[in-house]
This record gives structure tokens, sequence and C-alpha cells, in this order.
């Protein structure tokens, strides 16, 4: 058991271990199917923070579009189920049945081209990554190859945001509008609504939320996790290393991408239903709240902010529905005023070093305790003894020698 221990702490995987439990035990025992549900879909915000916090905490790039890359993954799971959803036995009241439901009533009388591949499960898996991650190498590779950085590519992803929510609501017959895509039920015919499959997608989001920190420990502790924080910090000393500083960006940018596109696919099993409300530039702009909340730099502490983000928000919306906006925004500031590096910063600069000076004084007073017990009791002398001193007689006054 020590030696476990010893080594779960020279790995640094001791945060993740208690958040493993936090999440596959304590929040099951403590909240009912009704509450878990709501954990399990902030969860699904981690994966962005995840993504955030390899791309802006070690890679220096920050992107305000992350919601694109979550919306994506959302709606290529949200067409495989919208289509499992619309056979022609469900649709059979439609002018066309076997087709979804917005796209009837916009009197289209066939299923388009591009969404029949998404009639298989393993194909929409593959897009639920693959189509994030193209986008995001097509973007960066063409920002990044001409040094484009800083506050001009977040304000590129900003508008890639906006254009592609702008896109979802005006293709109505196709993406299903400002609606999105609703009453999503099941999954190869599992019923996706009930408490035991609520449990189930609960628990499946938390293990690939971990196993996504996993590879992102990964990468942070190879010489390519290393290599991103030089460039973070010196980017043009790495370049003139010989290092391809643009690719290493694409790279983490697409990573990015995939994680918040995993998230989007668990949000709309979680939730039911996909829309164009989690793409655009507001989402994106609170996903990057989660990151720093918990810190830009902490993959566990990302989580954690976005737990506390969202938990705040549910708690603030339900009991002051009038001004659980500016609670939210009063949280954000504090937080971000007062612990510049978030739930993590404060953990290792404020927590961890009270903890070691308690444990260094426990240690000490026990080291203290053990001392003076090994030390032999000095023998004392029995005041009834009869003393073996001769006593001093002194001569009497006056008396001659």
């Amino acid at each position: 058991m020590n030696k476990f221990t010893a080594w779960i702490s020279s790995k640094g995987l001791s945060s993740v271990l208690i958040l493993a439990v936090v999440l596959l035990v304590l929040f099951p025992l403590a909240f009912d199917i009704f509450r878990l549900n709501l954990v399990g879909k902030y969860l699904t915000y981690a994966f962005v923070a995840l993504g955030l916090v390899m791309l802006w905490g070690y890679g220096g790039v920050l992107s305000l579009g992350q919601g694109v890359f979550f919306g994506l993954g959302g709606y290529a799971m949200a067409m495989f189920l919208k289509l499992e959803a619309s056979d022609p036995e469900s649709t059979k009241i439609q002018s066309t049945p076997g087709i979804p439901d917005f796209m009837d009533w916009n009197q289209l009388t066939e299923l388009p081209l591009w969404w029949q591949p998404f009639e298989h499960l393993p194909f929409a898996m593959i897009a639920v990554v693959a189509i994030p991650t193209l986008l995001a190498f097509i973007i960066g590779y063409a920002m990044f190859k001409r040094r484009v950085g800083g506050v001009y590519f977040a304000i590129i992803t900003q508008a890639v945001a906006l254009i592609l929510t702008v896109l979802i609501i005006g293709q109505q017959g196709y993406t299903g509008g400002v609606n999105g895509m609703t009453d999503l039920k099941t999954l190869l015919g599992w019923d996706i609504r009930t408490d035991s499959a609520k449990y189930i997608l609960y628990y499946l989001c938390a293990l690939l939320l971990l196993g996504s920190i996993a590879l992102c420990l990964w990468v942070q502790k190879s010489k390519l996790g290393t290599l991103l924080l030089a460039m973070r910090d010196k980017e043009d000393r790495v370049r003139f290393s010989g290092y391809d500083v643009a690719m290493f960006k694409v790279f983490v940018f697409c990573l990015a991408a995939a994680l918040s596109g995993i998230g989007g696919a668990l949000f709309t099993l979680q939730v039911g239903f996909m829309s164009p409300s989690f793409v655009g530039i507001v989402p994106s702009i609170e996903m990057v709240i989660y990151a720093a909340v918990g810190g830009r730099m902490s993959l566990v502490g990302a989580v954690y902010g976005a737990l506390l983000v969202n938990f705040g928000k549910t708690y603030f919306s339900e009991s002051f529905p009038d001004l659980w906006l500016f609670l939210m925004a009063g949280l954000f500031i504090g937080v971000t005023m007062a612990f510049p590096d978030g739930l993590a910063g404060v953990w290792e600069k404020k927590v961890k070093p009270w903890w070691a000076r308690k444990q260094a004084e426990r240690l000490a007073i026990r080291a203290a305790v053990a001392r003076d017990a090994a030390t032999p009791a000095t023998p004392t002398d029995d005041i009834n003894a009869p003393s073996t001193v001769r006593p001093l007689h002194a001569t009497p006054t006056g008396q001659n020698a």
C-alpha cells in the first residue's frame, strides 16, 4: 500500500485519484438521478475545459470559439439519433415518412445525401471526433502558418462561432434551425430517457473524462508538452531551434477540438437535444470561464471549475431568477481577481503549503515524544537513605588547637 501511495505521489496522480473517487463514488451516492444527470451535463463541458487547458494554458493560444467544436460533435451524434427516431413507422403522419420532422415541415421530400452516412452509428462516432478536428486543422493551419495569434486569433475564432450559428439557424430544413434537433429518444433501440440509462451515461461520461485527463497528462509529461510550454513562453527561441511552431499549435488546437467534440456528443446523449444555442459566442466565452476559474494550467482544476460555475449557474437561476446573471458575473470577477491562477492556484499556493506545515509540525511533535520515551530516566537519591558524606565539624571559636 505504501509503495502504491508513493507511486501515485511521484506521478502527480493524487488529485486525479481524488477526482475519480468524487465522480465515481461520492456524487452517485450523494445525488438523486435528476441531480446526477445535471452533473453529467456539467461534465460534458469539462471536456472543453480540458482542451482549453492544453490549448490556452500549455500552448498559449486563446480560442473564444470552442463552442463550435462542441456543437459539431453534438450535432453529429444528434443526426444519428434523429434518423433513428424518424423511422417510417414513427413518422407515418408526415407528408414524407422516413425523414426528420423539420425536413418535412420545410417541404423536403427526401433525405439529403450528406445525411445518409449518419444512419450508421460507427460513422457518427467517427464524425464526432473527425469533423471538429478537420475544421480545427483547416483554421489552425491557415492562421498559424501565417503567424496569426494572440487577440487576432481569438477574434477569428469568435467570428467562426458567429458564422456557424447563423448557418445552422439559416438552414432550417437541414439542421432544425433555431430549435435544433429535439425528441431524441433511443440509441440503437435503447431508451436513453430511463433512470438506468442516465446512470450508465453518467458513468460513461465520467470514465471518458478521466481517460481524457490521462491522455492530456501523458502529452504534458512528454517532450511535446515541454515544447508546448517553451513555445508559450519563448516562441521565437523554439522556432530558431529548428522546430515548426505552427504545426505544434495546429496539433494542440486539433486536440482541444477533438475533446470538445466528444463533450458535445455526450451532451446530446445526456440531454436529448442539440441546438445552435450551444455553438455561438456566449457559450464559447462561458467555456473559457470554466478553465479560468479552475486554473488554466490544471486539468483537474478545469473539471472542478466547470462543475463550480455550472452548479452556481443552476443554483442562482433557481433561487434568484432575476439576479442570477449578475451573481454569475460577480462570481467570475471575484474569483479571477482574488485568485488569478484559479482554484488550482489556491490549492497549490495556499492549501498545500499550509497542509505541509501542519504535517511537519505533527512529525516534529511525534519525533520529540519518541525521543523523550527512548531516553533512559536519571536515577534520583532517596531522601530517607543515610548519608555517606561525613559532616565537617568546625573548630569552636576561641578554642586553642
